[in-house]
């Protein structure tokens, strides 16, 4: 059972989880299976693989599956990575003795694919959450927000309120709208779901998305956000790296540099 508080409030009228009970703590029957998606070609990133890109003398993605084995709102892992790479990443697995993975899987074409493929070696769970595996800086605050969100509401996704103005762009670069920042949430991961609410998602799928809520959305089923964290962030080019390598050595401190 996960001890979980209240979900802070910092943003004011501008985050409202649910209705006036939203804040209540939930007990958990059970925690969450998580599929960890580390599949991508990292085309941005110079050349290099950011699933086994070394931070702190480990790879990338070994922060991430240590963040998420050390939750209690997680039950098991299914790690999905490039058909290339099953084997390094199953010897990696063994190496650094992570916790709670379940399986390691090849991916597909397309990000859809490899979350599929993920959902099938986690096998029948009642909550499942989709995660990149280049998000190293997730908490187990976020995770306990996570799994609240997917027994109350069956799908729900991490976000943050966007703090820059956004500005929709057409042809010639001309600024075609700006659109009302308070209504606008920047998506991360974990998105969270029923499990069997997402197989069906991804086996309704008739065209590419970027992202499972949109899947969902498209069945007809409405997707809740919950707050994620400005930190957690996923890395995609090589300046991100850097500032997520800082990030990890200010919240894991020395025991990140020594394992």
């Amino acid at each position: 059972m996960v001890n979980l508080s209240p979900v802070p409030d910092p943003f004011g009228e501008m985050y409202s989880m649910a209705e006036s009970d939203s804040r209540e703590s939930v007990p958990f029957a059970e925690g969450m299976g998580v599929v960890v998606v580390a599949a991508g070609r990292s085309t941005r990133m110079g050349g290099t693989d950011k699933t086994f890109a070394e931070v702190h003398g480990i790879p990338l993605v070994v922060h991430t599956l240590r963040r998420l084995a050390g939750s209690a709102a997680v039950e098991r892992i299914a790690l999905v990575v490039a058909e290339d790479a099953v084997a390094r990443a199953e010897a990696m697995v063994a190496a650094h003795r992570l916790d709670k993975i379940a399986a390691v899987c090849s991916g597909g074409a397309r990000r859809q694919d490899s979350v599929y493929a993920g959902l099938l070696a986690l096998g029948d769970c009642r909550w499942v959450a989709v995660h990149d595996g280049a998000r190293p800086c997730i908490t187990g605050e976020v995770l306990d927000r996570a799994l609240q969100a997917v027994q109350r509401w069956s799908a729900a996704v991490a976000a943050v309120p966007v703090k820059d103005t956004i500005k929709a762009v057409g042809d010639g670069d001309v600024i075609t709208g700006t659109p009302d920042r308070s209504t606008l949430w920047a998506a991360q991961t974990p998105q969270v779901f029923d499990y069997r609410l997402l197989m069906r998602a991804h086996r309704s799928a008739t065209m590419e998305y970027t992202d499972d809520a949109g899947m969902v959305e498209a069945l007809g089923q409405s997707v809740r956000v919950f707050l994620g964290s400005y930190e957690n962030l996923k890395v995609t080019t090589p300046e991100d790296l850097a500032f997520v390598s800082q990030l990890l050595a200010e919240t894991d401190g020395s025991e990140a540099k020594s394992r």
